[in-house]
């Protein structure tokens, strides 16, 4: 069997395949706790549940625009006027089956072979291997302080001749850092000066904690001009907790919007009619899930917090925003796969390793999950790998003993 170059270059996704683990072990009756997901546990709103169920009753479910329906258009218009105090025209927007296709549709518009793709680092395990398929190079960039927060100098240091675009994330996953104002500024500049893209993955940008505020990169962009190569993504999967609806958007130029759309159509078409419906309707309704999402994951990481800081042996900095932290659990196993596995079989606790993530040593620990979930999962790993803990442990009726070093 022959297989292409580029496909035999890329991974698999690891956060899918471990959800895919997790729920196979979960259907076995084992007494898993999945603290690796990125998937918020409340409901969809109700707003986009009646909107969806109005036009599945109609009947009405036909093909959408390859771009997205008129009324999706408005919704994300409405959005990005309330969010980003910023008008955009129907023409400037794509709305894709996921912010995932939204950027890779971006990408495939702008790449050509061999072209550098930056991002700073830990970040989305996707970003390389979107990068890659498009025949781009991928460039993750390591902060010189060893923080997450990366700096214009860290930027400036690995851009080349061959650099085409920039992506930033922030909040950010894994590490739930929000990255200062004066960086998004500096960034936004950078790029407009040296005829860089820059992809603004703001998919995070309302789950913010500590009365933090969402970071307007529009604020800093002086080129508003159809030349401009700024793009912004956003969706509806995580602040409102639709992930399954698969409903992303991006913002550009027109005429990459128009080239965008070209390829989208012949990719999957429009997105689903009845998914930009609920979207819309998600968009256009009561905010108020929103925030209730928002202070839920602020308490959980207030909570995972206490229990990592009480710890010894791990390092975590709070997240600022996102569901994640991105915490240092090297003082026990240096090979983050091989600690992530052991975890999964010992006391089937399932977190993402953090080498996916381009940093080894981490892990990373979901806030999606319940209160319950996230003290027991700790107090799972505790027992694990603190040789001081007791050497038996009752997971509900099973008893499991350490039978290990």
């Amino acid at each position: 069997m022959s297989i292409s170059t580029i496909a035999q270059s890329i991974s698999e996704s690891a956060t899918l395949k471990l959800n895919e683990t997790a729920a196979i072990l979960r259907a076995k009756g084992e007494p898993l706790i999945h603290l690796g997901g990125g998937e918020p546990k409340t409901k969809a709103p109700i707003d986009a549940i009646l909107s969806a169920a109005a036009n599945l009753t109609s009947g009405e479910t036909r093909y959408a625009p390859a771009d997205g329906t008129i009324e999706m258009k408005q919704a994300i218009i409405r959005y990005t006027l309330d969010f980003y105090k910023r008008k955009v025209e129907p023409k400037n927007i794509i709305a894709s089956s996921g912010a995932k296709q939204a950027i890779m549709v971006a990408l495939q518009t702008i790449l050509n072979l061999q072209d550098e793709v930056i991002f700073p680092a830990p970040y989305w395990v996707s970003y390389p291997e979107m990068v890659k398929l498009c025949g781009g190079v991928p460039v993750p960039v390591y902060p010189e302080d060893g923080t997450f927060i990366p700096t214009i100098d860290d930027i400036k240091q690995n851009v080349t001749s061959l650099t085409k675009c920039v992506i930033i994330n922030s909040p950010n996953n894994p590490s739930g850092a929000v990255y200062p104002e004066k960086f998004i500024k500096e960034i936004v500049q950078f790029c407009e000066k040296k005829g860089i893209y820059l992809i603004m993955d703001d998919i995070y940008h309302r789950l913010l904690f500590d009365r933090k505020k969402p970071i307007n990169c529009y604020d800093y962009r002086t080129d508003d001009s159809e030349s401009s190569k700024l793009i912004v993504i956003n969706g509806v999967s995580k602040q409102y907790a639709m992930t399954g609806y698969r409903i992303g958007w991006a913002i550009a130029s027109k005429k990459l919007i128009e080239v965008m759309t070209n390829i989208q159509a012949h990719q999957t078409s429009g997105p689903s009619i009845v998914m930009q419906k609920a979207a819309a309707g998600a968009i256009n309704g009561v905010q108020s899930c929103v925030e209730s999402l928002r202070a839920t994951l602020e308490n959980n990481r207030n909570i995972l917090m206490d229990q990592l800081n009480g710890f010894e042996g791990v390092r975590a900095t709070a997240p600022d925003g996102t569901f994640y932290c991105f915490a240092d659990f090297s003082h026990y196993e240096k090979d983050s796969t091989k600690l992530a596995n052991f975890l999964l079989e010992k006391v089937r606790v399932a977190v993402m390793p953090g080498v996916e993530f381009g940093i080894e040593g981490f892990v990373r620990i979901s806030t999606c999950g319940s209160v319950k979930d996230i003290t027991e999962g700790i107090e799972r790993i505790k027992w694990a790998l603190d040789s001081n803990s007791p050497n038996e442990l009752y997971i509900g009726d099973r008893k499991l003993v350490r039978d290990w070093v």
